[in-house]
């Protein structure tokens, strides 16, 4: 396979001495990848790992994929792979390319090393605040650039308030992509409003967390459930074993944001949790924390039935009739 010479340039390669192989999937519907191989002058190999898609949903993941891993990699460098650029191929601009770190995977149940943890890896991620916007004097909760949950593109327009970002930005969001995928659904419109409008006000708003200081936007993974996490090696100048996630879906959020899916799909275990919260601690009202992470559960499970269809709007339904019930909402 011969490699396209914008991602030559990108690279600044010699395409001579430049192979390019596949490794399978791609990590969402239309995305397939790629190694690439290139001996460098000094005789040593470096590697990278390319994705390829057609059209202007690959384009726009890619776009945000790039911004998500770099977001990630400049708060934790070790935690994923650098991406050093997206763009369209020069024989196929309708083909879109993203270009990262080449990663070799070990088993998740591996002997451990002597690196930092995935719970502390991502403690430090968490305590680390969001940049400042160009044009705003603080850090906003939203992304620059639109990022894709599954193949979801979603709405990350800056907000200054939390639970308006999450009541708008994620769920009447996605509740829209899910009647646009399944139709409309008066009983699940309802609830979505409900909890929309009183229970993330109530558990969420701005001057109920920390004592009514509210939370600090901080980068966050996005879609981090087991099948995005590993242990590996990044890059191909050898090194640690370490625990690194990928596929990221980031914005700026609340911290505990990220553990809705992690919940959702299991796999980190309660000595994962016991570690993060020893170095984050749970978000005042903490005897409100478990609702807060069956909130930002609630949108993955929407997500997944705007994707998917089936089981996933019951389980989302189950969510917010418990959210409602419990904190004073008409159901």
């Amino acid at each position: 396979m011969k490699l396209d010479p914008a991602v030559v340039k990108l690279l600044s390669l010699d395409p001579s001495n430049t192979t390019v192989s596949s490794t399978g999937g791609g990590g969402c519907s239309s995305a397939s990848t790629s190694k690439i191989t290139s001996k460098l002058s000094d005789g040593t190999e470096k590697c990278f790992f390319m994705k390829t898609g057609s059209g202007s949903d690959a384009e726009v993941m890619f776009e945000g994929e790039h911004a998500s891993l770099n977001a990630l990699h400049n708060a934790v460098p070790t935690l994923c792979p650098q991406s050093f650029g997206w763009g369209h191929f020069s024989s196929t601009p309708s083909t879109s390319f993203l270009v990262t770190d080449f990663l070799t995977l070990t088993s998740r149940s591996a002997a451990k090393s002597s690196t930092p943890s995935l719970a502390a890896k991502l403690a430090k991620l968490h305590s680390t605040p969001a940049p400042i916007p160009d044009g705003y004097d603080k850090p906003q909760f939203g992304f620059p650039v639109t990022t894709c949950c599954g193949d979801t593109p979603q709405d990350n327009s800056y907000k200054s308030s939390w639970a308006d970002f999450y009541a708008n930005n994620r769920l009447r969001f996605i509740h829209r992509r899910a009647e646009a995928s399944n139709g409309s659904d008066r009983e699940l419109h309802n609830l979505v409003e409900t909890t929309a409008s009183k229970i993330v006000p109530r558990l969420i708003g701005d001057g109920h967390l920390n004592n009514g200081r509210g939370v600090t936007p901080v980068v966050v993974h996005g879609d981090l459930w087991s099948g995005n996490a590993s242990r590996g090696i990044i890059g191909t100048k050898g090194g640690d074993v370490e625990e690194v996630v990928y596929d990221s879906s980031a914005c700026y959020a609340h911290n505990e944001f990220e553990l809705g899916i992690m919940k959702m799909f299991g796999g980190f275990g309660g000595s994962f949790l016991k570690e993060y919260h020893q170095l984050c601690p749970k978000t005042e009202p903490a005897e409100e924390y478990e609702d807060r992470v069956k909130l930002y559960e609630l949108y993955h499970h929407l997500n997944h039935y705007a994707l998917f269809g089936g089981g996933y709007k019951s389980s989302a339904v189950s969510i917010m009739r418990n959210l409602i019930k419990k904190y004073g909402g008409d159901s």
